[in-house]
């Protein structure tokens, strides 16, 4: 820029003698001409340090091209503009408008930049597959950082153009000077919205949850579909959405089935008489386990957990890769031992006994 700004300097000396309106349109096309020359030049000797045909910084690169060369033309005309004499005071009010479309191209690039980086990374990661523990943490942590900085660059921006304002800027001064007071207002009526922003950021860091993570939350079991800047969408396993707050995951307790892998151990009960055949049971859950293509193999194990009066209670436990393949093992385990034990068994089903004695001779009765 103060290249820029010195070769702009010079053409203004140079048309300084000539009419006015002919030097200033000779001034402008000046400025316009050396700020391309500039920015063309700037980029060729980027591409000889890197490869603009693969890479995330040759692929930055391309896309920063149109933006940035907006961006030297419209900084070419805001230190001109402000130096020609035009008629009624045009440049004032030319170059301020100048000035506000330079700061929001600015914004506009970064924003672009920072959703082009994290889509490139995030289009690398596999999803698809059973074990996508590592690709759901960096996708995560790339969506909520790109929607955070989204908010804070658009922030930054706004605050940038109502600076270039003198009003505003007598203002800032005075809240400035009020600060205590306007602080304490300020801070209470953005306090859901900094918190749920700084969540997402503890989010980001910490990965309580990511991205089809399996969660129970308030009760409803379900996935973790998106995580917006303040908000996470939870889809119920019956198509239904709960929407909540991302500070609700930093204060709140609740589960998370799929923390460090996807792999999940389900449980199924049965309440049978005391006559069940307990070893005959486990070899039958073990050969439903290993012909289901719900099962990875891992765990099957059948145990007797309790015991009343009427019938004893069983517990079988099996592993699945994920918990939507656990919960379909669990009920056909369920089903097919259910009948299995009807058809083998039957005598082994809950039932109540009752005894009857024969009344004694000679006795009445009372």
């Amino acid at each position: 820029m103060e290249t820029l700004a010195r070769i702009l300097e010079s053409i203004l000396r140079t048309a300084a003698g000539w009419p006015d309106w002919i030097g200033s349109a000779a001034a402008l096309l000046g400025a316009l001409f050396f700020s391309l020359l500039l920015h063309a030049l700037l980029f060729r000797v980027l591409q000889r340090w890197v490869n603009t045909d693969s890479g995330m910084a040759g692929s930055s690169l391309r896309h920063a091209r149109r933006p940035t060369r907006l961006a030297f033309v419209l900084a070419a005309m805001v230190i001109t503009v402000p130096r020609l004499d035009l008629p009624w005071r045009l440049q004032d009010g030319l170059g301020h408008m100048l000035l506000i479309l330079l700061i929001v191209l600015i914004g506009w690039t970064a924003i672009l930049l920072t959703r082009h980086l994290s889509d490139r990374v995030i289009r690398r990661q596999r999803m698809d597959i059973d074990d996508n523990l590592a690709a759901r943490k960096l996708v995560t942590q790339f969506r909520v950082l790109r929607r955070t900085a989204t908010i804070l660059l658009t922030i930054f921006t706004v605050a940038a153009v109502l600076l270039t304002f003198e009003t505003v800027q007598e203002y800032g001064v005075s809240l400035f000077a009020s600060a205590g007071a306007a602080g304490l207002i300020l801070g209470l009526a953005a306090r859901p919205v900094l918190a749920n922003l700084i969540a997402g950021i503890q989010i980001a860091i910490t990965q309580p949850i990511r991205l089809e993570d399996v969660v129970i939350v308030d009760g409803e079991w379900g996935w973790v579909e998106e995580i917006l800047a303040t908000y996470v969408v939870v889809r119920i396993w019956d198509w239904r959405r709960m929407v909540v707050p991302l500070s609700y995951f930093i204060e709140q307790p609740f589960q998370n089935w799929t923390r460090e892998s996807a792999s999940i151990i389900g449980a199924v009960y049965w309440h049978l008489d005391y006559t069940v055949p307990v070893e005959e049971l486990r070899a039958k859950l073990e050969q439903i386990a290993r012909d289901s293509p719900h099962w990875d193999g891992n765990v099957i194990n059948l145990q007797v957990t309790d015991t009343d009066k009427d019938t004893i209670a069983l517990r079988g436990l099996m592993s699945a890769r994920t918990s939507p393949q656990a919960w379909d093992l669990r009920c056909e385990v369920r089903e097919k031992l259910i009948t299995w034990i009807q058809a083998e068994h039957p005598e082994a089903l809950p039932r109540l006994r009752g005894e009857l004695r024969p009344a004694m001779s000679g006795q009445t009765p009372g």
